[in-house]
């Protein structure tokens, strides 16, 4: 059976959405500014964790070399680390990373810091400089298939972190969550005033109507 709302309840809805652009355009005169801070908090400097490898970074080769090591990159030829598998693991995005052994473990990597020599897609690909974190990646059934869709990896009690404090979306999507969220919110609100507000001048039925409104069971 076809059921439609309320008209009330429709004129309520439109009318919250045309109130949620009020703090929306607010919000797209902070959002600029908001964005500076969240960029400058998310780059990561050379050398860090998520950062630029430089030539002073160790070169793993395989994975004794990464075990072996505080903090490594790793070369991969063109583009291959983003091509092998890949998926989200807790609130990671992992790779499936060939090192140049042939091994394959996971790795997070800040795609700004990635440094390509020579032509994009055939060049060597320094990622940038990371570290092993210990997790047990089998716990995550979904992830594990995702990744291993081409290859399986060699281990899968670690991940490395090349990501640090990086990995920031464009402003473009920093405006669009936050607006996004903020009519949401904005419309939550409005819609129960609004709706209370006209069935209290008598425009819209109540949901729940009062109790002096109420009429007594013995009339």
């Amino acid at each position: 059976m076809r059921r439609s709302l309320r008209f009330d309840i429709w004129l309520c809805l439109l009318l919250s959405f045309l109130i949620s652009f009020i703090p929306v355009k607010i919000a797209q005169q902070i959002i600029p500014q908001k964005y500076e801070e969240y960029n400058e908090e998310h780059t990561v400097a050379d050398g860090d964790i998520g950062g630029v490898a430089g030539e002073d970074i160790f070169r793993a080769q395989n994975v004794e070399d990464l075990l072996a090591h505080e903090t490594f990159t790793i070369i991969s030829p063109g583009i291959e680390y983003r091509n092998k598998g890949a998926g989200y693991y807790n609130s990671y995005y992992l790779y499936a990373v060939t090192l140049p052994s042939g091994e394959k473990v996971a790795a997070a990597i800040n795609m700004e810091s990635v440094k390509t020599d020579g032509e994009y897609y055939s060049g060597n690909s320094t990622l940038p400089v990371g570290k092993v974190v210990y997790e047990d990646l089998t716990s995550s059934e979904s992830f594990i298939s995702q990744i291993e869709y081409n290859e399986p990896l060699t281990r899968k009690d670690f991940y490395i972190d090349m990501l640090g404090n990086g990995g920031k979306i464009s402003e473009e999507s920093y405006s669009e969550n936050t607006t996004d969220i903020i009519q949401v919110i904005t419309i939550i609100i409005a819609f129960p005033i609004i709706h209370a507000l006209g069935a209290r001048l008598g425009i819209f039925p109540y949901f729940w109507a009062p109790k002096n409104k109420q009429k007594s069971e013995w009339e």
